[in-house]
């Protein structure tokens, strides 16, 4: 996972998102029940993918869904403060890597129904039978939004001047390092381009969904260096400076009000009476701030798509048959909602702990963790908080993920277990049911997450209740997310988060910069790029040789048994605490026609085919 990988939060790669399982969930409850994976599954949706056609020299993808027609817009949102740069490679937020990537398109993208990776601006691939060369094969005679032809050219600098290089956040070149080597790039002629592995390297394939540069647009900013790169194509950026390659261009942005994006008229993707496609002239994002005035401006038909909160669905669907939305369930959640306790035990460069020592005492504690984990009442808050529509989780990986680990066993709330811990560990209660450690300190501390974000709100507010049943004083602090993202991965000073992390049900590779001890968001024990593997624990040293091993494996069954392992360690040793599994509920007006729902995709995966109809 990476900073994309972070739904209102942190989180990159937003391509990553291209590559979940595909599978559908029917008959949204209405009861305060627990809905489970298991429970009334569709059979995956026949979304007709695009198939490659040339006319007149030129490579196109052509739609093979019905013809639409043109004209109109189609109003999302954001929540927050809305993206913070249109720079995709330097994205440390899913709302920046959303924006980023909606304009750049890569080589590859993933069937939205089966997953399987498919051509962008890459007509065709092989690999070697040794699985270690990539070869690509461009399509022809495309051009970027200002004319000019995409070629091998962009695709070398982009690979080999930004990523290889490390300019912008590097999480695509962490997640991509073999044995401390980094796989080769070079041009065999003007659309043809050859990627070479040091090893097999399962995961290569789904990287190649990486945005592509204009390199005549880009190299500028690269020969300035980092400092001049973290700026380029800021929101400060006047729309008509950015060339692209997807189906849409900034228009217009607003700050704190609204992102409006237009058709790109060099798109590549025609339809099948050879017109250009998309047939949406704009495609709105408001920045409406947090889930509430979200709703609200739904209601108002002020926004055409929205996500449900489960405390939203009941009233949704006895609403629908007398409406002009329609319900899509896309099942279980594809990321992960997590606690998790600040473990750094370090000294800044001034001598100063991140974290208290009376509180590194506590979270380094495997007894205190557990007593956490298990006071935690996840089935009452997928019943008060998801309103039934959710599931327990206790993995790293989501529960429609092909990794899984299924025989990690869900457990419910136990207190008398938790105190039992705490008191193998020294923690005793005084007279007024106030906890200390075995040094006489209160158990006090600060637990946060980012504010606006409703759900992550209330789930907070039970959090404290439920340890508050232990004698732990527990000061809730919801935050705005840039502070919050600061207080993560910069100044580590921090105590107990509630986030949650994008991810892949089918590459659990996009999580290597959290489960690696060098990763950028190994948060839970962050270490500054300079310390790297320093003071690494054991068992994060058994999570670097898993991961690394899970990469290098190319049969899925030998990747399982590495990915397996990985799920028991965290279930055991308890850096990151998983909450509950939301079912993904949308609604969406029904005047737009060409929709496929999947649950890799989710609604709008097809945007460039999305069409108003009546």
């Amino acid at each position: 996972m990476t900073w994309r990988g972070f739904r209102v939060l942190l989180l990159i790669v937003f391509f990553v998102a291209l590559i979940c399982k595909a599978c559908l969930v029917k008959d949204i409850p209405t009861e305060n029940k627990s809905f489970t994976q298991n429970q009334s599954q569709l059979a995956p949706v026949e979304y007709p993918s695009p198939k490659n056609i040339t006319i007149g020299g030129i490579d196109y993808l052509e739609s093979q869904a019905p013809i639409g027609k043109f004209g109109g817009e189609l109003v999302s949102s954001t929540i927050g403060e809305g993206p913070k740069t249109f720079n995709p490679f330097n994205c440390k937020d899913n709302i920046s890597s959303q924006m980023s990537g909606i304009m750049y398109d890569g080589l590859l993208s993933s069937d939205p129904i089966t997953g399987q990776p498919t051509p962008k601006l890459a007509k065709s691939y092989t690999i070697s039978p040794d699985g270690k060369i990539y070869t690509i094969k461009l399509r022809h005679g495309i051009k970027w939004s200002d004319g000019k032809p995409i070629t091998a050219d962009d695709v070398v600098f982009t690979w080999k001047d930004i990523i290889f290089a490390g300019l912008g956040d590097t999480s695509t070149r962490d997640s991509i390092v073999i044995d401390d080597k980094l796989p080769s790039v070079r041009k065999i002629d003007n659309y043809t381009v050859e990627f070479v592995t040091p090893k097999p390297f399962a995961p290569f394939i789904r990287m190649l969904s990486t945005p592509i540069a204009p390199k005549h647009i880009f190299m500028p900013a690269v020969k300035k260096g980092n400092t001049y790169f973290d700026s380029f194509l800021s929101t400060n950026t006047k729309p008509k400076d950015f060339v692209v390659s997807g189906a849409f261009k900034l228009k217009e942005y607003v700050p704190a009000q609204r992102v409006v994006f237009e058709r790109n008229p060099n798109y590549y993707e025609i339809n099948a009476k050879q017109q250009k496609l998309p047939y949406l002239d704009k495609l709105v994002y408001l920045i409406v701030g947090d889930l509430n005035n979200e709703v609200l401006k739904f209601e108002a038909k002020e926004l055409d798509v929205i996500s449900l909160q489960g405390s939203k669905v009941a009233r949704y669907k006895s609403l629908e048959p007398h409406s002009d939305f329609k319900l899509y369930n896309l099942g279980p959640d594809t990321g992960t909602m997590y606690l998790s306790m600040n473990l750094n035990n370090r000294k800044d460069n001034k001598g100063k702990y991140y974290v208290n020592p009376d509180k590194q005492m506590w979270f380094q504690d495997l007894n205190f963790r557990t007593a956490v984990d298990y006071a935690i009442d996840r089935k009452n808050m997928v019943l008060n908080i998801a309103n039934g529509i959710g599931t327990p989780l206790f993995t790293p990986e989501s529960l429609n993920s092909i990794y899984l680990n299924k025989n990690l066993k869900p457990y419910d709330k136990d207190l008398n277990k938790s105190k039992e811990l705490l008191q193998k560990s020294g923690f005793y209660l005084d007279k007024k049911g106030r906890l200390f450690d075995k040094h006489g300190h209160r158990v006090e501390f600060d637990l946060y997450t980012n504010a606006g974000n409703t759900e992550r709100e209330a789930i907070g507010v039970m959090v404290k209740q439920d340890l508050e049943d232990l004698g732990m004083k527990v000061n809730f602090k919801p935050i705005e997310f840039n502070s919050l993202v600061n207080k993560l991965v910069s100044t580590y000073d921090w105590d107990m988060v509630i986030m949650g992390l994008t991810g892949s049900p089918l590459e659990p590779n996009g999580g290597k910069n959290v489960w690696l001890s060098d990763g950028r968001l190994h948060m839970f024990n962050q270490r500054t790029p300079q310390e790297g593997k320093a003071k690494i624990l054991p068992w994060e040293k058994e999570l670097d040789y898993l991961y690394t091993q899970g990469a290098l494996a190319t049969k899925f069954e030998d990747r399982k048994k590495y990915y397996d392992k990985y799920q028991e360690i965290v279930y055991r040793e308890k850096p990151m605490i998983y909450i509950y599994s939301p079912i993904r509920i949308v609604a969406l007006r029904n005047k737009f026609k060409n929709i496929y729902p999947s649950s890799l995709g989710g609604i709008t995966h097809n945007i460039e085919e999305i069409y108003i109809g009546k």
